[in-house]
């Protein structure tokens, strides 16, 4: 009776938190990194930060980057997430030092990969980013960016310099404990396919596109 009762209580007994499992050498197309990874014991989702050089603990130049399969890995013009996770990981070398962390369960502002499809076939019919969510009845942005502090903690990191035109992600950094020394904006040039969606991304959900500006003439 006592060993069964012991192995029900290891069963019951999860773990909680974020975990580092790996450190491993990561020579990519833009320079040499190091791939730190995590399990979220919570989410249950595997995260993994991308380090370079000797990143020190303060003005840690710094991506959060949402997992993005479209933009990611199939270059994707519906969005410039593709563009934007190479500008960071190129300005992390150019820097000398510094992190991208890869943010899993971010997929379509974290409402998952087929609803994200779905929200985009909703917008070819007219409807902007906002609305599709909405007409699909889930949220406009689920992210949670607390796992993101956690992997920062974990590196040591006090304080960064963002790379972002997103000010809810500076905010959700404050809110867990990291500092936000300095917003760097990583601007991408619009195309006729994404124009709307990054108009969008200004007018309602309150990113810092000043570039789009200059594309009047984009529909």
């Amino acid at each position: 009776m006592t060993d069964k009762i012991g192995v029900l209580g290891k069963k019951s007994a999860q773990r909680t938190g974020v975990e580092r499992v790996v450190n491993a050498p990561l020579p990519t197309v833009y320079g040499q990194f190091r791939a730190v990874g995590y399990m979220d014991h919570d989410r249950g989702d595997e995260q993994v930060a991308l380090v370079h050089g000797d990143i020190g603990t303060e003005g840690v130049l710094t991506r959060l980057h949402s997992e993005c399969l479209t933009g990611d890995a199939f270059g994707s013009q519906h969005c410039e997430c593709g563009d934007q996770l190479a500008s960071a990981l190129k300005a992390v070398v150019a820097e000398g030092s510094g992190i991208v962390v890869y943010l899993r369960g971010h997929e379509g502002r974290g409402i998952g990969l087929l609803a994200k499809l779905r929200a985009m076939a909703l917008q070819a019919e007219g409807l902007d980013t906002v609305e599709a969510n909405l007409a699909l009845g889930l949220p406009v942005d689920a992210r949670d960016y607390g796992v993101a502090a956690k992997i920062l903690q974990d590196l040591g990191v006090n304080s960064v310099r963002l790379m972002s035109n997103n000010p809810r992600k500076q905010e959700a950094l404050v809110r867990h404990g990291i500092q936000v020394a300095e917003t760097v904006p990583l601007l991408i040039p619009p195309c006729e396919s994404n124009i709307t969606y990054l108009r969008t991304k200004r007018e309602r959900l309150d990113h810092v596109l000043p570039h789009l500006d200059a594309v009047a003439h984009l529909s």
